[in-house]
């Protein structure tokens, strides 16, 4: 009895320090594509009053707008007392490279996919080392979807003659 138990503790240590380390791989990003000039946010908004309320932005970044992420405002995704970081749901702060960690809390199946090479651009080696793009270097963060494509015209179907099978009059076929 004492063996088993033994053994099932010894094994419970060990997924339990699989899980983990597997919960905590980082992966390797490029920095983010920040616009020029905005980053660090704390340069502006150290001494702006954070207002959460959803509203038009005026004064500026007029050119952002939150679209297809639902009823979402900047202090959902942005840490409103750290500007230079983002928020998970949780309330936890993380730097922008870990973007990832914020965009899987809601596109889970997105995010295993990532992780796995699947989804998005990885670089590097099969066996070795990788790099990974973060979603922001494909996917607008505050409106995600590619925008809408036009799709081109049908193809044009062959004469309906061209289709038909020849058939000889020769009577040895």
């Amino acid at each position: 009895m004492v063996r088993h138990l033994k053994l099932l503790i010894m094994l419970f240590v060990i997924f339990a320090f699989a899980k983990s380390s597997l919960a905590t791989k980082e992966y390797p990003v490029p920095y983010p594509p920040f616009t020029p000039g905005i980053f660090p946010c704390m340069n502006c908004h150290s001494d702006l009053p954070r207002n959460k309320t959803k509203r038009v932005l005026k004064d500026m970044h007029q050119d952002i707008k939150v679209e297809n992420h639902g009823d979402r405002w900047c202090y959902d995704c942005h840490d409103e007392r750290n500007m230079d970081k983002l928020k998970l749901a949780n309330g936890d702060q993380i730097k922008f490279e870990e973007s990832y960690k914020l965009c899987g809390q809601c596109h889970g199946n997105i995010l295993n996919d990532w992780k796995r090479g699947v989804h998005g651009k990885r670089t590097g080696s099969w066996n070795g080392e990788k790099q990974y793009l973060l979603c922001v270097h494909c996917h607008n963060p505050h409106n995600p979807p590619f925008k809408a494509l036009k799709p081109d015209p049908a193809p044009i179907r062959p004469d309906a003659t061209l289709l038909k099978p020849k058939y000889h009059n020769n009577k040895s076929h």
